[in-house]
């Protein structure tokens, strides 16, 4: 079984650091009696404690413990050998487990990450959310695991990764070694308050909500990206905006001063309806800044998302009978645009 589409370090939902204060108001339903519990199955330290003796039986018993994810981690994410291969695996792992840059690594991880004990209890509390708002929703496994810097938040058939070596921190010194492959505009944003904004985004994108197959123009990609955007509102509590999108305190602030002379250039320079997509990919994809726009390299990334987001809030304060799910199930965007009254505040 092959995972979904993998979320890598470059894919373009990443992440950001901030405060952990929510800088919206979100009237949340009382979900205290609905029966969730996170539990995070820490697959990390199941092999940075591996003897190389012991690869042989751990090999087989992980195949029963992991299922599809040991399946996965072997294949897609070591791209070693399929765990039923158990010669190749004994060969590579034992190779693997003796590396020093393997073993620094986790000792890294096991040095931030000694309990994930809040994680499970956030998680906890946002996946009771996604319970109300998506009754249907089965909720995955959470391992955790080390990829050498590939995967961060991978979704597959019945879990959800969390690569911890993804989430050290900003001033971690494993990050400026990987500038090449990783800017560090992207790898300051690698921090542990990362992890529950991450999962759910992933969660959103990959289970509940895929972008529909006829997002095609410039506003399509932008109420798409405000639903996510907004679904993170409802789901997370005591979350900063900055967080939730990805941007800096500084690029929160940029694009809500500029949100009426962002708004008024899209319109200008007809972008809404533009499906040129070598062109307006820019306005969604992780960036530091957007060139178009602003003053010595001072704007906000993301800016089609951004402005998404603030136009699916106006729609949902107009209309707040709307649930979330209903939300989801509006195909028209021009739709949203109307109702939402937006014109750039």
């Amino acid at each position: 079984m092959k995972l979904k589409p993998l979320q890598k370090y470059f894919f373009f939902l990443i992440v950001a650091i901030a405060s952990c204060r929510e800088t919206t108001t979100i009237k949340r339903p009382d979900v205290s009696n609905i029966n969730v519990q996170v539990h995070i199955e820490r697959f990390d330290q199941d092999l940075a404690q591996i003897n190389p003796e012991d690869i042989g039986s751990m090999n087989k018993a992980w195949q029963e413990r992991y299922g599809i994810f040991y399946s996965n981690y072997m294949q897609d994410i070591l791209q070693i050998a399929n765990p039923a291969d158990s010669i190749r695996v004994k060969e590579f792992l034992t190779q693997i487990i003796k590396q020093k840059d393997f073993v620094d690594l986790n000792k890294a991880v096991a040095k931030v990450y000694p309990s994930m004990e809040s994680y499970e209890k956030e998680l906890t509390q946002v996946f009771k959310y996604v319970k109300y708002y998506f009754p249907e929703y089965n909720i995955p496994r959470f391992i955790t695991y080390v990829s050498g810097f590939a995967y961060q938040t991978p979704i597959g058939e019945d879990y959800v990764g969390i690569g911890l070596d993804m989430f050290l921190g900003a001033e971690s010194e494993f990050y400026p070694a990987l500038v090449q492959s990783i800017p560090l505009y992207i790898s300051r944003r690698f921090t542990p308050e990362n992890i529950v904004p991450r999962v759910i985004e992933a969660v959103l994108r990959e289970d509940i909500y895929s972008i529909p197959d006829q997002t095609h123009n410039t506003l399509q990609h932008m109420i798409y990206n405000g639903k996510i955007m907004y679904a993170m509102d409802m789901l997370l509590e005591n979350v900063s905006d900055e967080l939730k999108i990805g941007y800096t305190k500084e690029h929160l602030a940029w694009a809500n001063k500029y949100q009426s002379d962002v708004w008024t250039w899209f319109l200008q320079e007809n972008l809404l309806y533009s499906t040129d997509h070598l062109r307006t990919q820019k306005y969604f994809t992780e960036a530091p800044f957007t060139p178009e726009l602003g003053e010595k390299n001072e704007s906000a990334p993301k800016l089609g998302s951004f402005i998404g987001w603030m136009m699916v809030r106006k729609y949902m304060e107009r209309h707040p009978e709307t649930s979330l799910k209903e939300l989801f199930a509006i195909e028209d965007a021009q739709k949203i645009l109307e109702g939402s009254k937006y014109k750039g505040k």
